[in-house]
C-alpha cells in the first residue's frame, strides 16, 4: 500500500523535472583552451564563481533526481509479501461448526451431524486442538440428542483427552460437564454429587462465556433433582443472561423451557406457563420451529397438570402442526395421542 503510494508520487514528480533536470544531470565538457583564457581574462574571478555556482547547482540537481530515483525503484516489487499465517480452513472450520450447531439448536440432527462429519475433516486437516475439541464437543451432543448415548460418551471423553493433552482446562471441563449432564438426565448418577462435581467444573468453565452458560444449567437441572427450585431458577437464570447478552436465541429459549420445568415441578403453574410463554417468544425471533414445537407441546403438558384441558389439547395441535409441516410425522403423532388418551399430567421434558 505504501510502495503504491510512493509510486503515484513520484512518478508525476519525475516526469515533470526530467526536461529541466537533464540539461543539468549531462554536464557540457569544457574546452581547456577556454578555460585557460580565463585565467588572463579581467573578469577571471567572477567567471570562477559562476563556473562554480552553476557545478554545485548541477550536483545538488542530480543528487536530488538519483534519490527519486532509487526511492522510485527501490519501493517497486512485483513481488508481494506472504501472509505470516494462513486462516483458510480455520475459517471453514469455524462456519461449518457453527452451521452445524445451528442445525442441531433446531432440531435437525442429522444434518448438523453431516455437518459436523464435514466440520471434523476440516480441523484435522488445520490441525488445530481447539478447534478439533470443540467439534468432538459437538458431535457428542448431537449423538446424545440421537439417542446415541454410548457413542456421545467416548467422544466426549477423546474430547477431554486431548484438552488435557493441550493444555485446554475449560474445555475439558466442558466435556466433563456434558457427560454429568447426560448422567443427570439419565438419572445414573447422585445429584448431591453432580451438584459437587459441577461446582468444581465452574472455575475452569468461567474462562468462556457459552462454557459457563453450560456450567450453570447443569448446576441447575442437579439442583432441580434435589428440589432446590429457588437455587435451581437462579443458576439456570445465570445461563439465560449470559445467552440473551450475548444474542444466542434459542439457548435463551432453551433457558426459559427449563425455568419453567422447575417451576412446573415445584407447582407453580401459573409461572410455568409464563416462562414457556418467553420460551415460546425467543424461538419465535430465531425461526426456531423445533424449538416452538416443543414450548407448545409442554405448555399443553403444565395446562394439564392444572386442569384446564381446552387450553391443553389447543397447545397440543399446534405443537402437532408445527412438527407435520417439519416432516416430522412420528413426534407429531406422539404429540397427537395425548389428546386422544386418557390424560395424566406428563412432565415437562428435561430435554427437547
Amino acid at each position: 500500500m505504501i510502495r503504491h503510494t510512493i509510486q503515484k508520487m513520484t512518478l508525476p514528480a519525475l516526469k515533470g523535472i526530467w526536461p529541466f533536470a537533464r540539461q543539468f544531470i549531462v554536464l557540457p565538457s569544457l574546452n581547456p583552451a577556454i578555460l585557460c583564457s580565463f585565467e588572463d581574462s579581467p573578469w577571471n574571478s567572477s567567471a570562477k564563481r559562476v563556473l562554480g555556482y552553476s557545478t554545485r547547482l548541477r550536483i545538488k540537481i542530480t543528487t536530488v533526481f538519483l534519490l527519486l530515483f532509487l526511492l522510485l525503484f527501490a519501493s517497486c516489487s512485483s513481488v508481494p509479501k506472504r501472509p505470516a499465517e494462513i486462516f483458510a480452513v480455520l475459517s471453514m472450520t469455524e462456519t461449518q461448526l457453527g452451521l452445524a450447531n445451528k442445525e442441531a439448536d433446531q432440531g435437525n440432527y442429522t444434518e448438523a451431524l453431516n455437518l459436523l462429519s464435514e466440520a471434523w475433516r476440516l480441523a484435522v486437516l488445520s490441525d488445530r486442538p481447539q478447534l478439533r475439541i470443540r467439534v468432538n464437543l459437538s458431535r457428542g451432543n448431537v449423538l446424545y440428542a440421537l439417542g446415541r448415548i454410548t457413542e456421545a460418551e467416548k467422544i466426549w471423553k477423546e474430547a477431554e483427552a486431548e484438552a488435557l493433552f493441550a493444555q485446554e482446562p475449560s474445555l475439558a471441563a466442558a466435556s466433563r460437564a456434558y457427560r454429568l449432564r447426560s448422567q443427570l438426565l439419565a438419572g445414573s448418577i447422585d445429584p448431591q454429587e453432580a451438584r459437587a462435581l459441577i461446582m468444581a467444573e465452574q472455575d475452569a468453565l468461567k474462562s468462556d462465556k457459552l462454557l459457563s452458560a453450560v456450567g450453570w444449567t447443569v448446576r441447575g437441572l442437579a439442583e432441580k433433582e434435589l428440589g432446590l427450585y429457588e437455587e435451581a431458577e437462579r443458576s439456570v437464570g445465570n445461563a439465560l443472561s449470559i445467552h440473551e447478552k450475548e444474542r444466542y436465541l434459542e439457548q435463551a429459549a432453551y433457558d426459559w423451557y427449563l425455568i419453567a420445568s422447575i417451576r412446573s415441578v415445584n407447582g407453580d403453574y401459573a409461572a410455568a406457563i409464563a416462562a414457556l410463554n418467553q420460551a415460546i417468544n425467543f424461538d419465535r425471533r430465531a425461526e426456531n420451529s423445533f424449538g416452538l414445537a416443543m414450548d407448545w407441546a409442554a405448555m399443553g403438558n403444565v395446562f394439564l397438570k392444572m386442569g384446564n384441558e381446552d387450553p391443553a389439547v389447543i397447545s397440543w395441535r399446534r405443537a402437532a402442526d408445527i412438527l407435520r409441516a417439519m416432516d416430522k410425522t412420528a413426534q407429531a403423532k406422539e404429540i397427537e395421542s395425548r389428546i386422544k388418551t386418557d390424560r395424566q399430567s406428563p412432565e415437562i421434558n428435561k430435554s427437547r
